[in-house]
């Protein structure tokens, strides 16, 4: 596929558009409440490796399955009681949960990577729940973007990295999250463990579990966001800076100001909408360096500073 990639709003036509598309095995990009996600059918082969393939990615990185309903999930993963309450509290929303594959799922073996597990995510966003209500089918959807690089909360940002790679992006405009969903893998010995922070944090999942999480001990990839390396604007990235060097394009919050700033006011809930497009703009601007001003590490500040860690790794 060469050229641009072609933008269309996320009305009623351009949904249509893009479910043709996608029940042919085509790849569409498609805004969710977190970012966009560059979705294909979960039960294809073929249109699953045309993701790693676009983007870049390991074949040991899972994808994350988008459904339109808690009942479309449990024809893919085994449910117990806490899935059930989680999906109750959450869903849809930014929470994806790591459960058991059914052993009769209709789910391409790439979307695992050959794990036993699956990761299930039933979205908010009003474009995407259209689209996957419009095609029928459960949809992988990782990040609209080259592996590795800064996750998408644009159409522009995914035109810019997906241009030639993909024929359709849906633009519902900015992502509201701006972050990626939290992930929470639920165990067979009754404990549950964080994969992945994100716009739901530890202390919301307790409540609903009554429990802890478990100190993570797995070696392997379970789910997307785990590697050590993630998110980069392909520069060096410096954290808790309180001034910037010569070279080096500051990204501020609340006090520090910065070449542009994620929150002004100090607010996380905005910087983690701002995260994404702040360092892609640090990715364009001319300092061959980026330096971010120093974020609290309770809430989502806690996702912000690990995706921070991430594009610094």
């Amino acid at each position: 596929m060469t050229g641009k990639v072609q933008i269309v709003p996320a009305d009623p036509a351009g949904i249509a558009a893009a479910a043709a598309l996608l029940r042919a095995g085509e790849l569409v990009a498609v805004p969710t409440e977190t970012v966009y996600g560059l979705a294909a059918r979960a039960d294809s082969e073929d249109a699953v490796a045309a993701i790693y393939r676009a983007k870049g990615r390991p074949s040991f990185n899972p994808l994350i399955v988008h459904v339109a309903s808690s009942e479309q999930a449990e024809q893919i993963a085994l449910f117990d009681d806490r899935a059930r309450k989680l999906a109750q509290a959450f869903w849809p929303g930014a929470l994806t949960l790591v459960l058991p594959l059914r052993a009769d799922a209709r789910i391409a073996s790439a979307v695992t990577a050959g794990l036993a597990t699956i990761a299930l995510r039933c979205p908010a966003h009003m474009a995407m729940r259209a689209l996957l209500s419009k095609v029928g089918l459960p949809l992988a959807a990782p990040s609209a973007n080259r592996s590795g690089g800064v996750s998408p909360t644009t159409a522009e940002h995914v035109a810019a990295s997906l241009a030639g790679r993909i024929p359709l992006v849906l633009d519902g405009g900015a992502c509201s999250a701006g972050l990626e969903s939290t992930i929470v893998a639920l165990r067979d010995n009754g404990t549950w463990q964080l994969l992945r922070l994100g716009p739901i944090d530890a202390a919301q999942i307790s409540a609903i579990l009554g429990s802890a999480p478990d100190v993570m001990t797995r070696p392997e990839i379970e789910a997307p966001g785990q590697l050590a390396s993630h998110y980069s604007p392909g520069k060096p990235v410096r954290l808790d800076a309180s001034t910037a060097a010569a070279d080096e394009f500051l990204i501020g919050f609340g006090s520090v100001p910065g070449e542009v700033s994620l929150s002004p006011s100090g607010d996380p809930a905005e910087a983690a909408a701002r995260l994404y497009a702040c360092l892609h703009l640090a990715a364009a601007a001319p300092q061959p360096k980026v330096a971010v001003a120093p974020i609290p590490d309770q809430g989502i500040g806690a996702a912000l500073n690990d995706r921070l860690r991430r594009a610094a790794a």
